[in-house]
């Protein structure tokens, strides 16, 4: 049985808007689409720690209390841990190029038009939006 790789990511929610991040579209996994912020938690971290470090090396915020909430997704060879942030210090901005080519603020009414990396998710993320407004 193949192990399945851990990844924990961000829904920053500010003033009923949540951010998302737009995937580099040569990215291998999940091009070209949009996203959570994070990424893979590392060996020695556990979730909350990888959220954390993850929106500072990708969008340069300081996050503090990451609450987590059930996320649902498709992919049998994920592990997905998700929080929602509503307190952080600094701006957002692209601190990761590489990875992704924009990220915005949406209303939760605009997410139904997007193409996500886990469509799936989508409940999920509004009701988590919700809970922060």
């Amino acid at each position: 049985m193949v192990a399945r790789i851990s990844i924990a990511v961000a829904a920053l929610v500010r003033d009923g808007l949540v951010l998302l991040v737009h995937r580099h579209p040569a990215r291998l996994r999940y091009p070209d689409c949009w996203d959570l912020v994070g990424g893979h938690v590392e060996p020695d971290e556990l979730p909350h720690q990888a959220v954390r470090r993850e929106c500072l090396e990708e969008l340069g915020v300081q996050v503090h209390d990451p609450v987590p909430f059930p996320m649902a997704i498709s992919d049998p060879n994920l592990h997905l841990h998700a929080f929602l942030v509503t307190r952080w210090d600094g701006e957002p901005v692209n601190a990761a190029p590489d990875e992704h080519d924009d990220f915005r603020w949406f209303r939760p009414s605009e997410l139904e038009t997007l193409k996500l990396a886990h469509p799936n998710s989508l409940p999920n993320i509004m009701s988590a939006v919700a809970a922060a407004s």
